[in-house]
C-alpha cells in the first residue's frame, strides 16, 4: 500500500517574523507581487513593505474581497505585467487562497503569510473558489503546497482571541479524524493513505492543545507572545494542516458541513462548528467516557462550544437536526472514512448526545 505525505516547502514562525519576508521571497526572484487584505493594506502595509523592499522589488495590491475567478485573473494579469517571480499573500483566508491560485496560474512560487491562527488552511494545496457574489463555486486542487508559510506571532497575538480559540477548535478534530482514517485505511487528501509521520503529527497536535491551550489563550487575551502561544499557533496551523491533509478527514468536518445548512449557525466560526462535530464524533465512534470528559473539559476551559445552543441551535427542531445529519452523510462525505458504518440516524443521535452530556456536566 502506497502512503503519501505532503508538506509546505518551508514553515517560518515567531515574533516579528515578517522581517524575514523579504529574505524568503528573494530566494525565488528579484520581483514580488504582494496581495494584501484590507486590514493589512490599511494598518501595517508601510512597515511590511519597507521590510520586504529592502531585499526585493515589490508591487503591493489590495485584494478586492472575494476569491473568485474574476479577481484571480485580474491579479494574474498584473503579476504578469510586472514580471513578478513570486507571489506573496498576506491576510485572511480568502486573500491567501487567491494568492495560491494566482501563483498557480502564473507558474511561480507562493509565500503565504496569515494574520490569524484560526484555521489549518494556510499550509494546504487547495484554494476555495467563490462567485463574485460570495457563493461557493468550486475547489481548486493545486499541484503543490505553498513554498513558504510564514506566521508573525506579534500580529497574530494582537487579533481578537476568539480567532485563536476557533483555530484550536479546528485543530482539535485533527487527531480524531486522522486516527479514524488510520484505523480504517482510508485515503487522505491525496487519495492515498497517510504515513506514520502524518498520524503521529496529528496526535502531537492534540497533545499540544491539551497541554498549552488554556495558557495560550491567556497570552493572546493579553497580547503577549509566550512559548505556550507559539506552540498553539504551530498546532493550529502546521500540525493541524499536515494532519488533515496528509492524515485525512472523517466525521468532525462532515458534521460541520451538515450544520452549515442551518442558517442559525452562519454567524459562528468554522472551528466553533467543527468542535461540535468533534464532540458528536466521540459519541458516534463510541469513545470511552474518560476521553469524552477530557475533551469537554478542554473545550470549557478555553471557551469552545459544548452544546448546540453555543452555535445558535438552542431551539433547533428534530427535523432540522436530521436535515443537518443527512447532509453530513451525503455520498462522498468524509464521514464515511470512519471505521464503522454511519447513517443519518446515528449522526442525529450523536448530536443529541452532545447536548445531553453537556447538561449532566452543568
Amino acid at each position: 500500500m502506497i502512503s503519501t505525505t505532503i508538506f509546505p516547502g518551508r514553515y517560518v514562525q515567531g515574533p516579528n517574523a515578517t522581517a524575514q519576508l523579504g529574505k524568503e521571497a528573494a530566494v525565488f526572484s528579484d520581483t514580488a507581487l504582494l496581495i494584501t487584505d484590507p486590514f493589512v493594506h490599511d494598518s501595517i502595509l508601510p512597515k511590511v513593505l519597507k521590510e520586504i523592499e529592502s531585499e526585493i522589488t515589490t508591487y503591493a495590491l489590495r485584494f478586492q474581497g472575494e476569491c473568485c475567478n474574476k479577481e484571480i485573473q485580474r491579479l494574474v494579469k498584473l503579476a504578469n505585467d510586472k514580471k513578478a517571480g513570486v507571489i506573496i499573500g498576506m491576510g485572511g483566508g480568502k486573500t491567501l487562497d487567491t494568492a495560491k491560485a494566482v501563483a498557480h496560474y502564473c507558474e511561480v512560487p507562493v509565500i503565504i503569510t496569515p494574520t490569524l491562527a484560526s484555521t489549518d488552511a494556510p499550509c494546504s494545496a487547495l484554494s476555495v473558489i467563490y462567485t463574485p457574489e460570495g457563493e461557493f463555486e468550486s475547489y481548486l486542487v493545486l499541484p503543490k503546497n505553498p513554498d513558504v508559510v510564514l506566521l508573525d506571532t506579534t500580529i497574530i497575538v494582537n487579533a481578537p482571541v476568539r480567532f485563536l480559540v476557533s483555530g484550536m477548535g479546528d485543530a482539535l478534530a485533527t487527531w480524531f479524524e486522522a486516527h479514524s482514517c488510520e484505523l480504517a485505511y482510508r485515503a487522505n487528501m491525496t487519495g492515498r493513505v497517510g504515513s506514520m509521520t502524518a498520524y503521529r503529527l496529528a496526535e502531537l497536535c492534540y497533545d499540544t492543545l491539551i497541554t498549552y491551550g488554556e495558557t495560550a489563550k491567556a497570552a493572546c487575551a493579553n497580547h503577549i507572545t509566550t512559548p505556550a502561544l507559539e506552540h498553539v499557533v504551530e498546532a493550529n496551523t502546521l500540525l493541524s494542516g499536515l494532519g488533515f491533509e496528509s492524515g485525512g478527514l472523517a466525521s468532525a468536518h462532515a458534521i460541520h458541513n451538515g450544520l452549515t445548512v442551518l442558517d442559525a449557525t452562519h454567524k459562528y466560526f468554522h472551528g466553533e462548528k467543527v468542535t461540535i462535530g468533534t464532540l458528536a464524533g466521540l459519541f458516534l465512534t463510541d469513545q470511552p467516557t474518560e476521553l469524552i470528559e477530557e475533551v469537554y473539559s478542554f473545550c470549557e476551559s478555553i471557551g469552545l462550544p459544548t452544546s448546540l445552543a453555543d452555535i445558535g441551535l438552542a431551539e433547533v427542531s428534530d427535523a432540522d437536526l436530521m436535515k443537518a445529519a443527512t447532509t453530513a452523510c451525503a455520498p462522498g462525505e468524509t464521514i464515511h472514512n470512519e471505521a464503522l458504518p454511519v447513517t443519518a440516524e446515528k449522526v442525529f443521535a450523536a448530536l443529541k448526545m452532545v447536548d445531553a452530556y453537556s447538561a449532566i456536566r452543568s
